[in-house]
């Protein structure tokens, strides 16, 4: 509970409405899209602009007091889960897009903007904003920017962070600073646009964001090709990107995933092969004309069992759709679903799928795994229920030695989702202890009273394992 002299100076700056505190306020804000983590804050704030942020985060400051930016929850490494208690920071009010720039090929937005909503915005005016994380329909901008989420065309197009060209932030003292510009090069002191970018909301309040935007591609055409192998179709990754070939979308669906999904959408995808690439291309329709057919040719070249090109922008909508709506489908079959994202060099993914397949078997637990083949990050999937204590424990065990063989492979414990909580026991498993010394370092500089979003990225005991770095 808040101290009644910290409660009215929040009362003060945001008005009695956008200060909530109620047992079912608390309730709502007290959990976030990752399984088995819960914590109630002290109270919920809904700041309605920058100086509000501001003098917040100043009173926080005094106090001691953690924040938790939120934007729509939809975390998978419990990033927002105010487990230090606190107040959760909401940006309902700061959902605003503030500029479309057509001549620098920008969009200025507040943090609370949709994501799907600034796309379908851009996107009205011939622009392309290519990130596109699979929870693009309810998540926010901020989030994604604190968690530098991917999506399905990061293979071609990169991450948030590759857009993000200017921010508006609050330190943790107060201070607001803007970073970086409407500019194509600037390497005017330190690059604090892009260490915010990803830092999870623990180094300050992203309270304004400039996101690059190019032109919208002319056409697209999507594939489904069908493997009898999980080998196979990993070769068939790799000899599409040995051939100079970048396509917008490369994805991976094992035949467990496959058969869920198809119960789920019901478009007629395919449920008696090992494997399924979902491909699609984007660009002039000459560029994509001639590259379909080459990828379609390298398949086949690969033992595909069968190449299927989509005839009309709706049939392959249906396909994408339905690969995004993979989490979806698989969260029906257990109460519990954990979705994780495990990744390794492209090359090593048939490797690495076979080794999670062999992990599942070993702790007697039920992994589906897809995901994006052409950049390398798996999302093994483990259908469980958080009542089962035996059961979780062992789930628990399979994913730290899914996380140990991506480290054996040169690959990372996570490629989109962020470290939050989750990964939190792993980060050194990758870093090693001196590169999370590092990192705190710099946490200590930013935020000497840890009032950011505490208790995330950097674990109170590192798991005791020993990984072998190649």
């Amino acid at each position: 509970m808040l101290r009644a002299e910290v409660k009215e100076k929040l009362v003060q700056i945001v008005g009695p409405k956008n200060l909530l505190d109620s047992q079912e306020s608390l309730l709502v804000y007290s959990y976030d899209a990752t399984p088995n983590y819960q914590a109630m804050p002290d109270a919920v704030i809904k700041p309605r602009n920058t100086k509000d942020v501001q003098e917040i985060v100043k009173v926080c400051n005094e106090y001691k007091v953690p924040i938790v930016p939120r934007g729509s929850g939809t975390n998978l490494c419990a990033g927002t889960c105010p487990l230090e208690g606190g107040i959760v920071m909401l940006f309902t009010h700061m959902n605003k897009i503030l500029e479309i720039d057509e001549e620098n090929l920008t969009v200025t937005v507040q943090p609370g903007v949709i994501t799907l909503d600034m796309i379908n915005a851009v996107e009205a005016k011939g622009l392309f904003y290519p990130p596109d994380p699979s929870s693009m329909k309810i998540s926010t901008i901020g989030g994604n920017i604190n968690e530098n989420s991917g999506g399905l065309r990061g293979l071609k197009y990169g991450v948030t962070r590759d857009y993000v060209i200017a921010l508006e932030v609050v330190l943790p003292n107060g201070d607001v600073i803007r970073t970086g510009g409407k500019l194509a090069k600037d390497v005017a002191g330190y690059d604090f646009t892009r260490l915010m970018v990803g830092a999870e909301g623990t180094l300050g309040v992203i309270t304004e964001a400039t996101l690059k935007l190019i032109p919208i591609p002319e056409t697209k055409k999507t594939m489904l090709a069908l493997f009898d192998s999980l080998e196979a179709s990993g070769a068939a990754v790799s000899s599409i990107i040995a051939n100079k070939i970048i396509p917008a979308t490369l994805e991976f669906m094992d035949q467990s995933t496959l058969e869920v999904v198809e119960d789920f959408a019901k478009i007629g995808l395919p449920t008696d092969v090992g494997a399924v690439l979902l491909i699609e291309q984007d660009g002039p329709r000459e560029v994509v004309e001639r590259d379909i057919e080459k990828i379609a040719q390298i398949c086949r070249e690969e033992q595909a069992k069968s190449v299927q090109i989509a005839q009309t922008a709706e049939e392959g909508l249906a396909l994408a759709t339905a690969r995004r709506a993979a989490l979806s489908a698989l969260a029906r079959k257990k109460p519990t679903t954990i979705l994780e994202d495990a990744t390794v060099p492209r090359s090593k993914i048939a490797e690495m799928v076979k080794a999670i397949d062999e992990i599942a078997e070993k702790h007697q637990v039920e992994i589906c795994t897809f995901g994006h083949a052409g950049d390398g990050n798996l999302h093994p999937t483990c259908m469980t229920d958080a009542r089962n204590k035996e059961e979780i424990e062992r789930v628990e065990e399979a994913f730290a030695d899914i996380f140990a063989k991506a480290i054996e492979l040169g690959g990372t414990i996570t490629g989109e989702h962020g470290v939050g909580v989750m990964k939190a026991p792993y980060l050194a498993w990758k870093l090693g202890e001196e590169g999370v010394n590092a990192m705190k370092t710099l946490k200590f500089a930013f935020d000497p009273n840890n009032i950011m979003n505490p208790g995330k990225v950097f674990a109170k005991e590192t798991k005791k394992r020993v990984i072998v770095q190649r």
